[in-house]
């Protein structure tokens, strides 16, 4: 008699899952960063949380409009950044960005990137807001960074995630910008780390620093060494390099290059959000 098919094994199961629970749209990904300005608590906060929301949802309308799949919400404006649990006014500020986003009528899954490494409270945002994934700076292994030594946390995170919002993707850094990592265990090894045994659900490849390039070959090499991950550049990308880095990429998470004349500090430009989207594909 014919012998019967094999069934997947657990394991590739849960990645076809995981995949599919990360990354749903169709084809290569455009996910725009809003950066928030310095919220309530941090040394520059200019006192009105209504400009704060104003300036993120023109930015989140931008990126809607220019045809991104997604945005993710990073408190990007509180300098200096913690290495630890932010303070719960920082959570509350951005939950009312959140909201203040969805109250408009702006349809795209949102993401949290809680700074420097808050998962934490990110996933708490994802949960209270509807959020669809949270990014990790570290999520396994030790990075030096500005903040001192980060230590990935995947163990308490997985677990979290697991009670708190099964839903919500773990998008996970592989040597993560503004960082250098604590021994020499190479962007292969890290990486297979980071997704198998730390169990993210994507992996993101950055340049040395914000708006910095990223690599084809570190995406090349990541991509080699975790062939069934889904793979997302983290920083530099542009209309000039998109399409050489998504020959690898799955996606691309964009912010410094979509801004007004290119300028870190302005608003969302729609236009350059749609010239991006153009050259994607």
């Amino acid at each position: 008699p014919p012998r019967s098919t094999p069934k997947p094994s657990s394991a590739a199961s849960d990645v076809y899952k995981r995949q599919n629970k990360s990354l749903t749209w169709k084809g290569k990904g455009l996910i725009g960063v809003v950066h928030l300005q310095p919220l309530p608590g941090s040394p520059r906060y200019g006192g009105s949380m209504r400009e704060v929301c104003n300036a993120a949802v023109a930015d989140a309308q931008a990126y809607e409009e220019g045809g991104a799949q997604g945005i993710m919400i990073e408190n990007f404006g509180d300098l200096p950044f913690t290495r630890g649990v932010v303070a719960p006014e920082t959570v509350a500020a951005m939950a009312v960005v959140a909201e203040s986003i969805r109250a408009t009528g702006v349809e795209l899954p949102c993401g949290f990137n809680v700074l420097r490494n808050d998962v934490s409270s990110a996933m708490a945002l994802a949960a209270s807001c509807g959020g669809a994934f949270v990014r990790v700076n570290v999520h396994t292994g030790a990075e030096e960074a500005a903040q001192a030594i980060i230590q990935g946390e995947a163990y308490t995170t997985m677990r979290k995630r697991a009670t708190l919002c099964p839903e919500v993707g773990i998008w996970a850094d592989v040597l993560v910008k503004h960082a250098v990592p604590i021994g020499d265990l190479g962007i292969e090894e890290t990486a297979r780390d980071t997704f198998h045994r730390g169990l993210a659900d994507a992996l993101i490849v950055s340049g040395v620093s914000t708006g910095a390039a990223t690599e084809v070959d570190d995406l090349r090499r990541v991509k080699e060494a975790c062939p069934e991950a889904p793979l997302l550049v983290g920083s530099g990308a542009r209309t000039t390099n998109a399409p050489e880095l998504l020959e690898y990429a799955d996606g691309l998470i964009v912010a410094s290059s979509l801004k007004l004349d290119g300028i870190l500090t302005n608003p969302v430009d729609v236009k350059r959000v749609e010239e991006l989207r153009k050259v994607m594909g």
